[in-house]
């Protein structure tokens, strides 16, 4: 065990503590996971995650690491780009989101071109310059350290290869921030409760965006673990962001 503390949500955690608590979360919500999307953001997560496939820059036959990919969203619409001769490898640190996942992408006959790996964010088990590109949807913020996940995906990205992070973030709409807070602490709890019967995970992610790094703050992350040319889209006004970096 290390002295370091990190937070989970606003409480503050052993640094070695807090993965064990997210993979408590996810291994609570796996199976209501894709409804409980579909009604916390009323289906535009999908429009979120369709602007990040059409970032990707995917082509046929490049290899894709999608991290966090859990139920297999990205992956299914990356599979579809790269094609046969490419390959998505969906990466995710629990196995029952990774389970979800597989058995969701088969029910859509994708499975030739996508691979399923339980992997670290921190420590990503794929040699150096593996991938044309490497995605992460909503998982960055429940990684301990981010600085070292980032480090780790630019380590596997081939030179020209790009990092895209789709993640909530702060919004910058005026008025907008207010009517977040309302809808994130008193309705996204109880319809966590009333949906996937689980209240305090669905707790824990507005907590948890709110304790996330805002857009200037990860594009810093991103320029310190080496990315250039690292810009940002802010979508549903700042409420999500896109974040992009190269490796050259």
């Amino acid at each position: 065990m290390t002295d370091k503390t990190t937070h989970f949500g606003y409480q503050q955690v052993d640094w070695d503590e807090k993965q064990r608590r997210v993979a408590g979360v996810f291994d609570s919500v796996a199976d209501s996971y894709d409804l409980m999307n579909d009604v916390m953001s009323l289906g535009i997560h999908r429009l979120w995650k369709r602007f990040a496939i059409e970032q990707s820059g995917a082509r046929p036959g490049q290899r894709i690491l999608d991290l966090a990919g859990g139920t297999g969203d990205l992956a299914a619409g990356l599979a579809r780009r790269v094609g046969s001769e490419g390959c998505i490898v969906l990466g995710d640190i629990n196995a029952r989101m990774l389970a979800v996942g597989r058995a969701r992408l088969l029910d859509q006959g994708i499975s030739g071109n996508v691979e399923f790996v339980q992997a670290n964010a921190e420590i990503l088990p794929f040699p150096d310059a593996s991938f044309d590109c490497v995605t992460i949807a909503f998982g960055l913020r429940n990684v301990t350290d981010k600085a070292k996940a980032l480090t780790s995906m630019y380590q596997v990205l081939k030179p020209g290869g790009r990092l895209l992070v789709l993640e909530f973030s702060q919004p910058v709409l005026p008025g907008l921030k207010q009517a977040y807070d309302l809808y994130s602490f008193k309705l996204l709890p109880l319809m966590g409760r009333l949906i996937a019967r689980d209240a305090d995970s669905y707790r824990y992610l507005a907590e948890s965006i709110r304790m996330h790094p805002d857009q200037h703050q990860l594009l810093q992350l991103m320029q310190g673990a080496g990315f250039e040319d690292c810009d940002y889209h802010n979508l549903s006004g700042g409420i999500v962001a896109l974040h992009r970096g190269y490796r050259y």
